[in-house]
């Protein structure tokens, strides 16, 4: 069952950040994962969620997921996004048809 990160980001540090962005897509390719949304407009339908920069990136499954934040490769690329942005990120398992 696929898996999906949901990162909603404020970027602080532009210049950081571009680095993290930069060289973040092939660690996400090497874990399974794919972009789904990758900031870009956004039209408020209801309600009040403050949402800044949207991403979604779309995983084989959870553990796919989990293996991709928790690697290795990704540490430094996440202490640079931790040190260029605000960000609330969770993990949220899809749904199977059927």
């Amino acid at each position: 069952m696929p898996a999906y990160l949901i990162a909603n980001i404020e970027v602080t540090d532009p210049e950081g950040f571009e680095r993290y962005r930069a060289a973040v897509p092939p660690v996400i390719a090497a874990h399974g994962g794919r972009y789904l949304v990758r900031g870009g407009a956004q039209t408020a339908l209801e309600g009040a969620l403050a949402l800044k920069r949207l991403v979604i990136l779309e995983f084989p499954s959870m553990a796919a997921a989990q293996a991709f934040y928790a690697s290795p490769d990704y540490a430094p690329l996440l202490a640079l996004r931790l040190a260029t942005t605000r960000s609330d990120v969770v993990l949220v398992e899809g749904h199977a048809p059927g």
